[in-house]
Formats: structure tokens, sequence, C-alpha cells
């Protein structure tokens, strides 16, 4: 593979930022990537440039959000309620069903050129969840994969399993947008409106739930970060 291996990420925290204006951003650090490698096409491999990875932080403001190939009928609210509740609705191109944003929760945003790392989407989104994983077990709690359900759960297995981090990405020529929600002091009020994932009779989690008291959303980063750095082996810019 003639690619210049470059395993620098820069992070940017966005803090509180609409839905939209993320997504345009994640659009054009991708375009920037994919541009970059065309050129690379047509040089020798010392003549190459190295492409970009990005790890963007965001909140979002109350937003629902449906996967390429999730079913609209899991979005239980019409315009009526969605403007009662200030929340919005919008299609995207990543993968998974319907989910929800809103604020106490940690969106990650890797926008990563995975030629740098490894060219492999399924062992991608298992680091994702094992970043999780790690995470939240830092809180005592064990995080678990669900087979055939994306995202980080707790007990699997039993009649009140939920999800505590929901994930859908999209890549293009191996560079990844979109990533994970980490609900951390979510009010989970707002899945009441959706089936999130498109599964039935499964519940939510937040980290301020399980705990029984709000937890620091400065302190959860940091550990997101510690955590992502030691499976992907980066460089912070």
């Amino acid at each position: 593979m003639n690619h210049k291996i470059n395993k620098q990420v820069k992070f940017q925290d966005l803090g509180v930022i609409d839905y939209l204006p993320a997504w345009d951003l994640q659009e054009q650090l991708l375009k920037e990537n994919i541009d970059l490698k065309i050129a690379n096409r047509s040089l020798a491999p010392e003549e190459q440039s190295i492409t970009q990875n990005h790890f963007l932080f965001v909140e979002h403001p109350h937003v629902y959000t449906l996967g390429k190939s999730g079913h609209e009928e899991n979005m239980l609210a019409n315009q009526d309620k969605l403007n009662e509740i200030h929340a919005t609705y919008v299609k995207t191109n990543r993968g998974g069903d319907i989910t929800y944003h809103g604020y106490g929760q940690i969106v990650g945003y890797p926008i990563l050129d995975l030629e740098n790392f490894y060219t492999d989407i399924h062992k991608y989104m298992r680091d994702l969840e094992e970043v999780i994983i790690r995470t939240i077990s830092d809180y005592g709690l064990k995080g678990e994969r669900s087979k055939g359900e994306t995202g980080v759960w707790l007990d699997v297995g039993k009649p009140y399993a939920r999800k505590i981090c929901a994930m859908g990405v999209k890549a293009s020529r191996w560079v990844t947008i979109h990533g994970f929600a980490l609900n951390v002091n979510t009010d989970l009020r707002y899945f009441d409106f959706i089936i999130p994932c498109g599964i039935k009779d499964k519940q939510v989690a937040s980290l301020k739930n399980e705990l029984e008291h709000e937890v620091d959303m400065e302190e959860v980063k940091l550990k997101i970060k510690k955590h992502f750095q030691e499976i992907f082996g980066v460089e912070w810019t």
C-alpha cells in the first residue's frame, strides 16, 4: 500500500453545536481527505501528502437522527410533538437506525483515514465499543456487546438489558465520519418518542441513572480520549 502512515489526530471540542453544522464539518473534513487520496494516486510515494485524522467532541441540542437503512416508523413523534419538546428530526447518511442526541450526552466524531490504522470497518466498530467499555468501567459499570446490535450495553441477555452508548458510522475510501453517543447526564425521557436503534423492548441507560448522581462531563471526555489513544495508538495534536 503506497500510503504514508499518519497516526496524529487533531482534537477539537466544539461544545454545544446543532447537528447539521457538525455534520457539514464532518463532510468537509471527509472531502479534504478524499481529494488528497485521489491526488496522491498520480504521485510517486515520496511526493504524496499525508491524510489528516480528526476527533470531534460535540453536544447537540435535542435532535433525532435516522440512519440510511433506518425505518421512519421508529420515529413516534409527529411535528407538533417535536415542536413541543424543542427537538428536530434529521435523516442522515450514517449506518444504523434512529437515535436521539441531546444535552448531557457526549457525542464523538472520529474522522479517521483507516488506511493509517487498518482497513477493517468491523474491527473499527469493535474498537470504538472497546473505548466506551473501558471508559464506563472506570465508573464501575460493566459494558458489553450485544450480538448483532452495535453499541455498548449493560446487562446483556437479561430482561432489563439497556443501551448506554449508540454508534453509527459511514466510511468513504476508508475515511470515517459519524461515531458514538454516550449518555452521561442525558434526559432519557427523550428516548420515549422513538424505538431506539429500531430495537423494541430494550431500554436505554445513562451514567447518571446508573450511578445515581450527576457525572462530570469533562472528566468523562478525558477518559474517552485516554482509552481512544490506548486502543488506536494515536498521538493527539
